[in-house]
């Protein structure tokens, strides 16, 4: 059953990838990403099925049988986000049906087909007995209802650190297990020894690539002082050239429009916040509707918002250091923990740093935002509360031990 939804999304690309757009101005790179990931996560759900899980137990007494085993927690309730939703909502449904659940899924208001609709349509016709997986839209009472009915065993939720807290709070009067992937402040750790042409294209892409709206996205770029002139100038540059269009007509934009008119506000809000703090502005233009072009700061200090606050937005704030103790000072000067990427050509030195850094997810010499089905990815702090969605993580997100013995 996996392996046929599995191909019917590849069957069904390009529809699947033109409401992503409608709904949320994804550009075309961006719903490729969604479609491939999303693939993978039911393919990983085929594989799950199969999967060992359990442990035989030394007996208490001759002739006795004694082990452990993992069984499904019953109906999880999964809240999807707006940002990726078709692929963000697949990865709490595909390995929770997988592992013997129903589920409960709301999606965003925002994106009630790519991120519900289209996924319940694509497992009904791969097979899924009917009732195992219901979509249930709405807004904020609708996933207030999940966390407190009883019916509802297990509550997965990506979003805001805000919304979080209240899930969070409501699951735990429930004493329901609740998964929690939040919001990210990520630092982008750039070394002197870093090369600068390849620093400058991640940290220009793993800002702006989904007009920054996105968990996985760079939040602070600290760079070292011996090169942070340089590379300010050059991440500043190759902004300038990026130009937020309708992906609908420009299927090569790596930027477009917001997803509405809150996220347009949130931007402009933080931006002249971050000017009013001191950050000087390298490249910025007006916004023309909901389209907000890619801002470049530098000499922003660790008070700023833009280094304090999570940007979800297409902005690059640079922070220079001196020293590696001074780098990792600065990357867990933040309440989140998600992720964190250094840029070296010094293996060791990078695990020294990393050794010392708070964060669910440190990558070297690659993107903040890397993602595969079969790797377990969470946060912690504001990022979550050290939870993790994939790979065998996904057996303590949807599963729960039950010990047996028999005599």
């Amino acid at each position: 059953m996996f392996n046929r939804a599995a191909a019917i999304i590849e069957r069904d690309a390009d529809e699947i990838r033109e409401w992503i757009q409608n709904e949320v101005g994804s550009v075309s790179g961006m719903t490729a990403v969604e479609i491939q990931y999303g693939t993978e996560l039911v393919r990983q759900g085929a594989a799950l099925c199969a999967s060992p899980r359990g442990e035989i137990l030394p007996p208490m007494k001759p002739g006795q049988k004694n082990y452990a085993r993992r069984v499904p927690r019953g109906v999880v309730g999964v809240i999807g986000p707006w940002n990726a939703p078709f692929m963000l909502s697949l990865r709490n449904v595909a390995p929770a049906l997988a592992l013997g659940n129903a589920v409960v899924l709301k999606p965003a208001p925002q994106t009630p087909v790519s991120g519900g609709v289209l996924i319940a349509r694509i497992f009904e016709e791969a097979g899924l007995p009917a009732g195992v997986l219901q979509v249930v839209p709405g807004d904020g009472p609708t996933g207030a209802a999940l966390t407190t009915d009883p019916n509802i065993n297990s509550i997965a939720f990506t979003g805001s650190t805000a919304i979080g807290r209240t899930v969070g709070r409501a699951a735990s009067e429930n004493l329901k297990p609740v998964q929690l992937e939040l919001g990210g402040n990520n630092a982008y750790i750039v070394l002197e020894d870093a090369n600068l042409e390849t620093a400058v294209d991640i940290g220009l892409a793993c800002s702006v690539f989904a007009n920054g709206q996105g968990c996985l996205v760079i939040g602070r770029h600290l760079v070292h002082e011996n090169i942070a002139e340089e590379y300010a100038a050059t991440i500043a540059a190759a902004a300038a050239d990026v130009k937020a269009v309708d992906p609908r007509t420009n299927s090569e934009t790596m930027q477009g429009p917001l997803v509405n008119q809150k996220q347009l506000d949130h931007a402009v809000d933080l931006t002249r916040r971050a000017e009013a703090a001191g950050a000087r502005k390298l490249v910025g233009d007006p916004p023309e509707g909901l389209y907000f072009s890619a801002h470049v700061y530098d000499d922003v200090a660790a008070d700023n918002p833009l280094f304090l606050e999570e940007t979800f937005a297409p902005v690059v704030g640079i922070t220079s250091f001196k020293t590696d103790e001074e780098a990792i000072a600065l990357a867990n000067a933040s309440e989140y923990g998600l992720t964190c990427s250094i840029m070296t050509s010094d293996a060791g030195r990078a695990m020294a740093i990393a050794d010392n850094i708070r964060s669910g997810n440190i990558h070297i010499n690659d993107v903040t935002s890397l993602a595969v089905a079969w790797a377990p990815l969470g946060g912690v702090g504001y990022s979550g509360n050290g939870t993790a969605f994939g790979g065998s993580a996904d057996l303590d997100a949807y599963t729960s031990w039950q010990w047996v013995t028999q005599s």
